[in-house]
Parts: C-alpha cells; structure tokens; sequence
C-alpha cells in the first residue's frame, strides 16, 4: 500500500563556490590558462588585469567596491513572474554534472594515424576497411585481434566482404605510419618493424635474423645459444643486442608520452642558496584577474533605477548574478594559490634535507596524512593538490608525488623512507657483473646487512615499481 508522508533530513551539499575550488585545485598549471580564458569568455564581469601595478589608494578603493556589490535586492524580487535566470548561476555547472577539467586540446595517437591514413590514395571501399582496422589497433599500438575477428567486424557493422589476405595487405600500409612498429601483432613484429627500418649494417642484419629465427632464446636471455647458432663472436652480438634494445616495445606510447613531456609546466620553483630554500608559486599561466569596471558601475546606477522603476529588476539580479560569479572565481583562484603554497611549503620543510642536498636516500617517510595534519586540511585536499602538480628544483622537475613514500623501520629502530631502500636497490642492481646479475634473495641479504630488516616479496615489489626486471631478464654477454 502506497503513503504519503513528511520528512525532515539534514544533507550536506557543497555550494557552487565549494565546487569551483574544488575544480581549479585539482587543475595543473599546465592547464589553469585554459581553464581561465574559458571563465573569460563566459562571464563580462570577469576581466583579466593588465596594469603592471597599482598603488594602495587603488587597492583600497577596489576593495571598497567589491564590499558595495552586497546590495539587499530582496524589494526588487517580490514577483511571481521569476525569470528562469535567476534561480542559477549560468557560469556554474549542475551539481551532479561530473565533468573532467579541461586540458589543451591535442590530437591523439589514433588522429595521428588517421591524419597519415588520409595522405593514401585508396578507394572508398578499402578506406573504410583502413580506417576500421586503425580502430581496433590499442593504445599500445598494437593490433591485438586476429584479422578473422576483423573480417567478420566489417562484415556484420559495414557489409563488407573483406578476405584475411585484403586486411594483410592494407595493415602492411598502417605498419608503414610512424611512429614505427605501429600496427604490430606482437612484440616480434614490432621490433622487426623498427629494426628493417633502419640503415642496413652488419649489427642490424644479425638483430633481424635473431628476432625472426631467434626470439624465443632471445627472450628467455639464452645468449650462448643464439651465438653458436648464428656463429656469432661476443662483440658483434652485443652490438646486435643493443640495436634490438634501442627499440620501442610500446609505438603507441610514444605519441602519448611526447604530447604530455611537452606540456609539463612546474607549478612551484624552488631556489636554494646557501643553505636557504625559498620557495615561490609559478604564476605564468594565472594571470591577474579584477571584477569590471564597467559592470559595478552598471550595477549602481541600475540600483538607483530599480528604486524608482521596476521594470530594470530583471537586468540588475542579471548584473548581480554576473558579478557575483566573477568575484566568486577570483576569490577561488587567490584560494587555490594560497592552498598551494602551504601544503608545498609543509612539502619543504618536512623534506628540507633532501632540497637542500638532493640526495634521495635523505627522503624522509610521508604520506598524505602527514602533511594533512600539519596544515590543518582534508586529506582529500593534499590529494589534489599532489595530482598533476610539478615542482621544479634544482635538481630536477618532479611530482609531487615524488615526496611521499611509506616508511620502513631499521635495525637501529629509525624509520627511513621506502625511496632510500630503493635507491640502494638501483644501485646495486646497476653495479652488478651484468654476466651474474643478482637475484632478489641476494638483494635482500645486501640490505640486510646494511641494517634493513625486509622481506624478499617487499625487495621484489619495489625492483617491479622501478621498472626493473628479474635477474634472468638482465643477464648480459
């Protein structure tokens, strides 16, 4: 049976300012122009200050014009007829409207490959056909389903009759786009891709006869074998070797990465200078931003309008409405700043050995809920601004991310951080005989000895976070 009935709740819900912040906190510089032209555009109120200074009269009197915009239009408000702009902010997004902040728009790894696609003089039927199979190719730059698979795709989405042999013939071309080894089926045709692209020499002619006839032993590092099979003495299959590994297993990651190394622009620079570290927000892509002149005038003189004539009530809650939203963003950009700042300062005092030495090994342990405490905020806080923040020092551009690491307690009882225990295995690992390189039971032992009491499973972890392989996998002639 159905019932009607009254219900009082209290919910917690952000308001549009809280939403904003929110928004442009978690936004990299790289990406903050864009974020501020768009607010630009949308909103007259907003105007970006190009003065170079202003005095303290000037600044005095801006403030005092910026209080003035509270202005009681409640006795202008009494009517039913409410206009539908009004009850929202325009330059606001709904709630529950979950979009990802904006980023500069670049082509992609598959634009690109179509951009190359279009240079091809192909007929209607077999551009179709390219242009599916560009579709299926992952990020990788692979083309990981069987031409069968691809055969019955075009059959059924497109009532193309395609044999396997048309497909092969047509993939031949796409291998042929850059970046190379695009549009490989495996790991062995990608590398084959890449190295019969290069200038014919001695090394490259071996490096393709061990990857065609070889790769399994090649793979598994059964050197010996593939020397005796191929006749090979150990200079010229080192030099093979290194032909094989200056190739890109991953084509398709190339073009992402290169697009996201160009746009990596430091959030925050750090100087140091006899023994002092100063610490300053990169400001390039936030430019000064004022309320218009122009608008708070409008709003006074609507204002005196409205008192005497009713009919300007809609244009002066529209004024209101605007420049609300305009000192509205600039408050939440001088916020975002200020925020910035001191969670990066915690970041550096918390972390001051390390910038003024930057030596890794004194990274000390931290995690978000460290410097969360220290600074009085959320953890959900530190977290944006940890994402996609760089910080340039002078030893080098790093993210944020960079700084935190979980702890591990030594023999003597002190805890250090995890980075330091994996600089030891970076260096240990780059020194060893490369003929015996050293299994992680040996690591362990290694470490053990220097006073750091960890398990094998943990040394293997942090050797798989480093990108490191197993020993068997960097053994070496």
């Amino acid at each position: 049976m159905l019932k009607q009935s009254l219900k009082l709740k209290q919910l917690q819900r952000l308001s549009p300012q809280q939403i904003q912040f929110i928004q442009l906190l978690q936004v990299p510089t790289a990406s903050l122009e864009q974020r501020i032209k768009e607010e630009l555009e949308e909103n007259p109120a907003l105007e970006e200050d190009s003065s170079d200074f202003e005095n303290e009269s000037d600044s005095e009197e801006d403030q005092k014009e910026e209080d003035e915009l509270d202005y009681d239009l409640s006795e202008y408000l009494e009517d039913d007829g409410i206009a539908d702009f009004r009850t929202k902010d325009l330059n606001y997004e709904d709630e529950d409207d979950d979009k990802e902040s904006p980023y500069a728009k670049r082509n992609s790894f598959h634009e690109k490959l179509m951009a190359q696609a279009g240079e091809l003089d192909l007929s209607e039927r077999d551009r179709a056909i390219l242009i599916h199979i560009i579709g299926s190719i992952d990020s990788d730059g692979y083309l990981r389903r069987p031409l069968m698979n691809l055969s019955d795709d075009l059959a059924f989405t497109q009532n193309l009759m395609v044999s396997e042999e048309d497909l092969e013939h047509l993939l031949l071309k796409i291998q042929g786009f850059d970046p190379a080894g695009v549009g490989a089926r495996d790991l062995q045709e990608c590398l084959l891709i890449q190295l019969k692209r290069k200038k014919k020499n001695v090394a490259i002619n071996v490096a393709v006869e061990m990857v065609e006839h070889h790769f399994d032993l090649f793979s598994k590092k059964h050197f010996e074998k593939i020397m005796k099979a191929l006749e090979l003495d150990e200079d010229l299959f080192r030099k093979a070797q290194h032909e094989i590994i200056k190739c890109n297993p991953k084509p398709g990651g190339t073009a992402e990465d290169d697009d996201q190394l160009g746009t990596i622009i430091p959030d925050f620079i750090i100087h140091v200078d006899q023994g002092e570290i100063s610490l300053k927000l990169n400001a390039k892509n936030a430019p000064e931003l004022r309320l218009s002149k122009d608008y708070q005038e409008m709003l006074k003189d609507y204002t005196k309008q409205a008192e005497s004539d009713k009919k300007v009530k809609d244009t002066l809650v529209f004024i209101k409405s605007k420049l609300d939203s305009a000192k509205w963003f600039v408050d939440a950009i001088k916020q975002r700043q200020t925020t910035l700042l001191t969670t990066m300062d915690a970041i550096v005092r918390h972390q001051d050995a390390y910038f003024l030495s930057g030596d890794e090994t004194k990274l000390k342990p931290m995690i978000l809920k460290d410097i969360a405490e220290e600074i009085g905020m959320d953890i959900s806080t530190i977290s944006r601004v940890a994402n996609s923040k760089f910080v340039h020092t002078p030893y080098g551009t790093f993210s944020l991310k960079h700084f935190f690491s979980e702890g591990i307690m030594t023999d003597s009882g002190e805890e250090v951080s995890s980075k330091e225990v994996k600089k030891i295995l970076s260096d240990c690992i780059e020194q060893e005989d490369k003929r015996k390189p050293v299994s992680d039971d040996k690591l362990t032992d290694i470490l053990v000895e220097k006073g750091y009491t960890i398990a094998r499973r943990t040394v293997a972890k942090y050797r798989e976070q480093l990108g490191i392989p197993v020993a068997r996998l960097r053994k070496e002639i």
